[in-house]
């Protein structure tokens, strides 16, 4: 057995995926078989999704049927209310929230949902891995929604049926029909961030499924490994940086004084690619679009202005570095155009990679072997036994 240590897994082949390529190198980022920037500025999310179910894009009956069967299960049940009301009540984070309705999900509206399952995805009694991860997808973007609403002191809103999932979720969240633009500009973000790889939460949802467990505790554990800020955390932080630069008017002043501090620019650098990440060029030019019929303009100008400062300054400062603009940059300025709050910036993520999570689980299933690394001990050895009344401090 190889002595050889790679802490975090750095660099270790853990499974062979046909979901997607991350070339960290060359900044290529193939989904499906298709390059990023070919299926988030033209699929739907059901698209983006079947491709990742099926190994191929759907047809015009088969994304309709899809379709019909993803809005059935959208619902969630009373009991299922009672815990994001009270979650909400004690003021917990929407991250908490989610983990707490997705490990509920199993719990399906009554009207037997299950039996309304697409049935090729499934054994004839309609439930299985495919069944949840089918019922997974449909319902995230439900619990964060009346999570929300909750925690605004509003009454959750049933899902419509007649929405496709980027604008349910818009009205879910609002109560209005969102426009075009709108939906567009979240349905490119939800198709960008889908799928990436074996990352910390996707490796989780795998490593769980592994055990022979359901989908359904695969991706609560998924939603606990994004919680973690190192993860899924830093939009966030992010929009709060690029409005404190719009509001002073001085991104190179900003930058200046962050780096010389010794501090972190936010949205830069990223643990697998060394140059641009593809995601951050395609949501930075699905932004673009948004904020053309925005009024809000002007701050993108600012985002756009910030970006090719701090990237100059980086690549001054930290030469060695690479520090390039990641998909946390733009998911911040798109997020926030579209109307998502930035309390909801992770959940959203999650609203999105549940589809890939869901994929990489079924995947796991087709060939399983259970995970198990191994550690290597380097601790004490040789010690004996001392009863307790013998032992000195």
């Amino acid at each position: 057995m190889s002595e050889t240590t790679n802490p975090g897994l750095e660099g270790v082949i853990v499974a062979e995926t046909e979901l997607s390529d991350v070339d960290g190198e060359a900044g290529e980022l193939i989904i499906g078989g298709y390059p990023l920037e070919e299926l988030a500025a033209n699929a739907s999310y059901e698209e983006s999704v079947f491709l990742l179910f099926k190994g191929r894009l759907p047809t015009a009956d088969e994304l309709e049927t899809f379709r019909t069967d993803l809005a059935a299960r959208r619902r969630i049940t009373e009991e299922v209310r009672q815990v994001l009301r009270r979650a909400a009540a004690d003021g917990a984070p929407a991250m908490d929230a989610l983990r707490m309705g997705v490990a509920a999900a199993s719990l399906e509206d009554e009207g037997g949902e299950r039996e309304n399952a697409d049935v090729d995805t499934t054994a004839e009694t309609g439930s299985g891995p495919r069944a949840d991860a089918i019922r997974l997808v449909a319902v995230v973007p439900t619990v964060v929604a009346t999570y929300w609403r909750y925690r605004r002191g509003e009454e959750p809103l049933e899902p419509r049926s007649d929405l496709n999932h980027a604008a349910n979720y818009l009205y879910l969240l609002t109560g209005e029909e969102p426009t075009p633009a709108d939906v567009r500009g979240l349905e490119t973000y939800l198709n960008t961030v889908i799928e990436h790889g074996v990352n910390a939460s996707t490796f989780t949802a795998r490593t769980v499924v592994s055990t022979d467990s359901d989908l359904i505790s695969a991706i609560t554990a998924a939603v606990g490994a994004l919680k973690g800020p190192l993860h899924g955390g830093a939009p966030g932080p992010v929009l709060e940086m690029l409005r404190e630069v719009h509001e002073e008017g001085d991104p190179e002043g900003y930058v200046r004084e962050k780096l010389e501090g010794g501090e972190r620019l936010m949205g830069f650098g990223h643990r697998v690619y060394r140059v641009r990440d593809p995601r951050a060029a395609v949501l930075s030019d699905a932004a673009e679009r948004l904020y053309a019929q925005s009024a809000d303009a002007d701050f993108f100008e600012t985002v756009q202005a910030f970006e090719s400062t701090a990237v100059d300054a980086l690549a001054e400062h930290k030469p060695d570095r690479r520090l390039e603009t990641n998909v946390e940059f733009y998911t911040a300025a798109l997020l926030d155009g579209v109307g998502v709050p930035q309390e909801l910036f992770t959940p959203t993520f999650a609203v999105s990679r549940v589809g890939g999570w869901s994929a990489h689980c079924l995947e796991q299933l087709e060939d399983n072997r259970l995970v198990r690394p191994v550690s290597r001990y380097v601790g004490e050895t040789g010690r004996t036994w001392t009863p307790v009344d013998e032992r000195g401090v």
